[in-house]
């Protein structure tokens, strides 16, 4: 009547000799005794992989998606060296038909996620890689002695051109809270949008809480990218500290709106 994860353990809490433990072990061999829905490591992370249909948008090719990929990513004020710099992409068939592909690589240059964004305007704006989230974007571009930004999506995060790193959302994943925290980052740029104020309340508590300084950006209608590389400068030179003072305002004005919803 004793647990454990494999045989070594449970030989061992019963006091056995060793030469039992290898009598029995010759007979039946290591037998795992994990719950049947654990899943290790291995299991979670999956191996990610560009579609086989990824092309370059650094070589020019006669496909009509390729000039409608460089004519949307220019709208959106990604230049040439953007797509060398981000080794940004499309597909013109397959699943990711019809989108530009943005890789994101881990600090030894490895594949990371990827995420593919329509080029004409689907229902479905967004397929990305299908392997976890919980991953540091564009970790190979990151200086982590430096002051970090952070934003939610791709394009946020290439708009600010430097040390900016995409949630692919509005929470910060497990992977990226250690990394900050381990690499002791001094200041973080909190950019997410501004339908996303309880979520930046709740991550600027969490960093302030490691004695991290946060200064959250204040976006009014627009997002990063829409607001552009040069309004972001004056931006960043703008934000101050925030303070526990400012979170606790915000924090109120977002229930004093929600009590005269109801009224």
């Amino acid at each position: 009547n004793e647990g454990g994860h494999n045989l070594f353990q449970k030989f061992k809490k019963v006091g056995t000799q060793q030469k039992n433990f290898e009598e029995q072990y010759s007979i039946v061999g290591e037998v795992s005794y994990k719950h049947r829905n654990h899943k290790s490591d291995t299991d979670k992370k999956k191996p990610v992989k560009l579609p086989e249909e990824f092309l370059s948008l650094t070589y020019k090719h006669p496909s009509p998606i390729y000039k409608h990929a460089i004519s949307y990513l220019s709208k959106r004020g990604i230049t040439y060296e953007d797509i060398l710099k981000y080794n940004i992409g499309y597909c013109d068939e397959g699943l990711y038909s019809n989108r530009v592909i943005i890789p994101s690589y881990d600090k030894e240059g490895q594949l990371n996620f990827f995420v593919g964004r329509d080029i004409y305007n689907s229902k479905l704006k967004y397929r990305n890689s299908p392997t976890t989230k919980d991953i540091i974007g564009f970790e190979l571009l990151i200086n982590w002695d430096e002051p970090i930004i952070l934003c939610e999506g791709v394009f946020d995060a290439m708009t600010f051109k430097r040390n900016a790193i995409p949630l692919f959302g509005k929470t910060v994943m497990s992977s990226l809270q250690k990394k900050i925290v381990k690499s002791k980052v001094k200041v973080i740029y909190l950019a997410l949008d501004s339908d996303a104020i309880s979520d930046a309340i709740k991550i600027s508590e969490n960093f302030i809480d490691n004695g991290i300084k946060v200064k959250m950006m204040k976006f009014e209608e627009k997002d990063p990218n829409e607001t552009g590389f040069e309004n972001l400068l004056y931006l960043i030179d703008r934000t101050q500290k925030t303070r526990f003072s400012d979170l606790m305002r915000l924090k109120l004005n977002g229930k004093t709106k929600k009590h005269m919803e109801i009224l």
